[in-house]
């Protein structure tokens, strides 16, 4: 009886209190923000890691029903957009937060870049961030070439031809990459843009808060 009378907001306060002295937050909750970092421009990193998470969630969806295979690709991707239930939907989401990942993390390097925010002692987070636009770039690419349609295979086509032309690399990368026939290309393709690069995009990205946490957000110039 004595649990019904406590109200909920008293409940929800001891779960919250529970939680932060078990997991010691406080110094992330209680960072202060500087007055220039509240513009808009200076939210860009954020909207990035919020596509990231949307493109997270909608990627495990629609991998329950895409087949990574050169003969069920295309069909399975029509099966999500008519079929399955909101499949639509959650397509739509996957592709408008792919390209506003890319959008903002380029917006976002610029703003550091003419801001000078990547001058001592940021030039490690300032090469992290570089690398973690160069896995967005990747990561829309392969899963560009995940459709398998026409323009998909043309699109590999072209990535097989860039990565040839790497200076002793290319050799190595078109093989491990596009391996010898088109099973081996969408395959590998998949793995890439479900596993290897969200993976790397996630370890970059806890390493590129930690050194902000460390640094704290450049003032404007």
């Amino acid at each position: 009886m004595r649990l019904l009378a406590i109200s909920p907001k008293a409940i929800v306060r001891r779960i919250w209190k529970w939680f932060v002295s078990r997991t010691r937050i406080e110094p992330i909750l209680e960072t202060t923000i500087v007055k220039g970092a509240l513009s808009p421009m200076y939210c860009l990193g954020g909207l990035t890691f919020m596509f990231f998470f949307l493109l997270a969630i909608t990627g495990m969806m629609l991998g329950m029903y895409y087949q990574p295979s050169p003969d069920t690709a295309y069909n399975s991707i029509q099966e999500i957009a008519t079929n399955v239930r909101y499949g639509w939907l959650i397509r739509g989401v996957h592709f408008y937060s792919a390209n506003g990942m890319i959008i903002t993390s380029i917006l976002h390097m610029l703003r550091v870049y003419f801001t000078g925010a990547y001058k001592k002692p940021r030039e490690l987070n300032w090469i992290v961030g570089v690398a973690l636009g160069a896995f967005t770039i990747m990561a829309g690419f392969t899963g560009y070439v995940l459709r398998w349609d026409q323009e998909a295979v043309a699109a590999s086509g072209v990535g097989l031809g860039l990565a040839g032309a790497v200076p002793w690399f290319g050799n190595f990368l078109t093989n491990f990459i596009w391996g010898r026939n088109y099973a081996d290309t969408l395959g590998r393709f998949f793995a890439l843009h479900v596993w290897l690069i969200p993976g790397l995009l996630m370890v970059l990205m806890l390493s590129h808060f930690w050194m902000v946490r460390r640094h704290h957000i450049a003032r404007p110039l």
